[in-house]
């Protein structure tokens, strides 16, 4: 056995360990431990990989359009070694490409499929050197972790300047911020929303890149998609949205449950029909098919990939419980908050919720953010709300200023309890769950424990997700 192979037969010996004593360690701690006992391993097996490896990052969406991706690949007879349970931190992405290690140097896969925390795309991109880096946006998210938007734009900066050589970048034109890391790039493809019917009249309170990114002024918008998404142009400097040569057109949003549209390519026009809900759905579909058609996928192959896919843990998955449907829809930011709001207004019903507002370090200690998105838009709409979590009183009068009257506000801070008062007071057969990111963990812990799913980290959830 070489010194690697024995590093990485001690780093799985940790992760079953773990395992076994139910820590669910298996998504990043026996990465942890192999790149504390060889630093340099997510560059020496990666490098295996005979296609090479593309990397997925953004704000929101990453794990969705990377889940998008594995699909369109699948479909394509593309093997790839992905983070399917969304550990994509550096010792994520070594846990996932350790787990694909074979004898011999061998690696059971042909590509690598990476999504990455934005945090952390400068310091694992030059490890992996990708081919292809698929950039789909940049939201204000935990600014007493990661900071103004403007700080995570340099280091983006920073990577796509230090890539160009060896890196095909996919940007979402409509998103100033992402966009303009390829102005000067040699290797480009833009992707964007080409319907002004899902416009929205005014730039919402939640929209965070307003400014030119060249010279400060304030841009000028043609059109408004989703937070500070859409056409624009900057009355100063002159620069703009680039076209996009990957498109959706003809865009159809159904309530809670899937969307259409018609993507437009170089390779001809295709219609999606796409399992998940949302305009932001349609968007991270939209990466998904620019990277797949850099990659040579067929068009065909593309569509019926986007229609096979499956929603990922706790965005938009939706688990039976009895007679009950639970929607399951995270929210962490302002942007992201909006665009599930925005989609669960499509209902016709008066909605059932039960929202969960935690405080701890993977979400973020500062919740002010809350009053930044727009929940305005449930007022009228809400027949019951169960708020729960670390933070549930302040979601509670944060709704209750929103306008959702008192009396249809309860308060139980405990998860359990409140599931089970939420689904016991359900008159519609839909309960929609708003969980922000360790909320989603906690909550998809004890519908496991309930035998409504499996743990995340069992080899089974990450086959299915």
């Amino acid at each position: 056995m070489t010194m690697l192979g024995a590093k990485i037969a001690a780093a799985r010996a940790v992760g079953e360990l773990a395992r076994r004593a139910g820590r669910g360690g298996g998504t990043s701690l026996p990465g942890k431990v192999l790149m504390a006992l060889e630093p340099g391993a997510i560059a020496e097996l990666s490098a295996r990989l005979p296609r090479g490896s593309v990397v997925v990052s953004a704000t929101n969406g990453k794990t969705t359009t990377a889940a998008m991706v594995a699909s369109v690949l699948g479909r394509a007879g593309i093997p790839v070694v992905h983070n399917r349970a969304g550990a994509n931190m550096a010792g994520g992405v070594a846990s996932t490409l350790l787990a694909a290690a074979r004898g011999g140097g061998r690696i059971d896969g042909e590509l690598g499929l990476f999504e990455i925390d934005e945090f952390w795309l400068d310091r694992i991109t030059p490890e992996l050197e990708p081919r292809w880096i698929l950039l789909g946006n940049l939201f204000r998210d935990q600014l007493d972790r990661y900071g103004e938007l403007e700080t995570i734009a340099d280091r983006w900066a920073a990577v796509a300047s230090a890539s160009a050589a060896s890196a095909r970048l996919i940007l979402n034109a409509d998103d100033p911020l992402i966009a303009d890391l390829g102005r000067d790039a040699p290797q480009v493809t833009y992707f964007g929303v080409e319907d002004p019917s899902v416009a929205i009249p005014e730039m919402q309170h939640a929209s965070d890149s307003k400014h030119c990114r060249r010279c400060g002024a304030a841009y000028a918008y043609e059109a408004i998609y989703l937070g500070h998404l859409g056409r624009y142009r900057c009355p100063s400097c002159g620069q703009e949205r680039p076209a996009p040569a990957v498109a959706a057109e003809r865009i159809e949003l159904d309530g809670t449950r899937r969307s259409r549209f018609e993507l437009t390519t170089p390779a001809g026009s295709a219609t999606v029909e796409l399992p998940l809900p949302g305009l932001y759905n349609v968007y991270n579909a939209l990466g998904a098919a620019a990277l797949c058609l850099g990659l040579d996928v067929p068009l065909e192959d593309v569509a019926a990939g986007l229609h096979d896919v499956r929603a990922v843990f706790g965005r938009a998955e939706r688990i039976a419980i009895g007679d009950v449907e639970l929607q399951v829809l995270l929210i962490k930011n302002p942007a992201g908050a909006n665009e599930v709001l925005r989609t669960l207004v499509l209902e016709h019903e008066e909605l059932d919720l039960l929202a969960v507002l935690n405080d701890r370090t993977a979400d973020g200690r500062d919740v002010s953010w809350v009053w930044d998105a727009d929940f305005e838009m449930l007022a009228g709409r809400v027949r019951r709300v169960t708020c729960a979590g670390t933070r549930a009183a302040e979601l509670a009068v944060r709704l209750k200023y929103a306008g959702v009257p008192t009396e249809r506000l309860h308060v139980t801070p405990e998860l359990k309890p409140a599931l089970d008062e939420a689904l016991g007071a359900v008159e519609s057969g839909h309960l929609y769950a708003l969980p922000t990111y360790t909320a989603l963990l906690e909550l998809r812990q004890e519908l496991a424990a309930r035998g409504h799913a499996v743990r995340f980290w069992e080899p089974t959830a990450v086959k299915s997700r």
